[in-house]
């Protein structure tokens, strides 16, 4: 044998990569949002809601393509204004109702024989969600079912397809009758890379309740609000997203976010109760909970919700902003 060679210490080991944690609201335009959300006189300082929104999340929930295909104009130029202050930030999309509702879904149950999507439905949804994917801000494809489109074999064969049809987008399903809890539905998830969307919402009849299931490479949080009087029976639609979650009811919710980070590449945290920005409040809540720091948060949200001063600060004018947050 030649002569003995001295000891090497091993290699230290590569750092893991952080798993981020992206946390914004459902939609960024709303009326009720100015001067609270939004600093009186924006709009004439030609500031669009997206440059300040992109200030302080690293995601948002596009909602206006749930209502009818995003318009590719616009999805370039929503991504040319937070590329210019958010490097990091990326879109999520719903998917046009065409593919996931009833036309008349206020009068009959959802199901695969009431869901009705035309060629036309897709060409022009297809052009919308390509001009943010081809920009690199398309984080992920929201495919949201009501609670009466429930796990059925008719409606599994439905789903199926058109996760086919539109294989080519990150794909994250959210359904809401909890006969989709099971371990079927999370197989076939888990085989095809599909995330599960895990949500927060009353629980009246066989709705979903609160889960923290990873099915895919996309970890999906969505919080609807816990508005029990107002949910299917409300004057206006907005009545039922008017809740504000306390700090306890979000401390719960952390918990979850943090195991789903455990096992997703990346996760998507978005906050749907939107009426007066508790939408914004909230996200910036689970932000300063989950670093386990204080965060940058606008001045006036900070003004018409005091509570916030426990953890934010209010942003400078200058368009200071954080970086996205990783897993910690």
């Amino acid at each position: 044998m030649g002569a003995s060679q001295p000891l090497r210490p091993d290699p230290a080991p590569e750092a893991a990569t952080p798993r981020p944690i992206r946390i914004g609201t459902a939609g960024w335009s709303y009326k009720d949002w100015e001067g609270i959300f939004y600093p009186p006189g924006m709009n004439r300082r030609k500031i669009h809601p997206l440059e300040y929104l992109a200030r302080f999340f690293d995601t948002t929930e596009i909602n206006t393509s749930f209502y009818g295909p995003l318009k590719p104009e616009l999805g370039k130029l929503w991504s040319r204004k937070v590329a210019a202050v958010n490097r990091d930030f990326l879109f999520t999309a719903k998917l046009y109702r065409a593919f996931t509702h009833s036309p008349v879904a206020v009068m009959e149950p959802t199901s695969a024989a009431t869901i009705r999507p035309t060629d036309q439905d897709e060409r022009l949804t297809r052009e919308g969600l390509d001009a943010i994917a081809h920009q690199g801000r398309l984080g992920a494809l929201l495919i949201q079912f009501p609670v009466s489109f429930k796990n059925t074999s008719l409606n599994r064969e439905y789903l199926e397809r058109l996760l086919r049809q539109f294989i080519e987008y990150p794909r994250v399903v959210e359904v809401r009758h909890s006969s989709w809890n099971d371990a079927a539905t999370l197989a076939a998830f888990t085989q095809q890379n599909i995330g599960f969307c895990n949500i927060d919402q009353p629980l009246l009849g066989r709705s979903l309740a609160p889960t923290e299931h990873v099915t895919g490479s996309i970890g999906y949080v969505r919080l609807h609000g816990r508005n029990y009087e107002q949910w299917f029976d409300s004057d206006h639609r907005n009545d039922r997203y008017n809740y504000l979650y306390s700090e306890r009811e979000l401390a719960g919710w952390k918990d979850r976010i943090i195991k789903v980070a455990e096992k997703a590449q990346a996760t998507y945290v978005i906050t749907n109760n939107h009426f007066e920005s508790k939408a914004g409040v909230n996200a910036l809540e689970l932000k300063a909970m989950i670093s386990g720091g204080r965060v940058s948060a606008p001045p006036t949200l900070i003004a018409e919700y005091p509570e916030l001063k426990k953890i934010a600060d209010g942003a400078e004018d200058d368009g200071e902003r954080r970086s996205l947050l990783p897993f910690p």
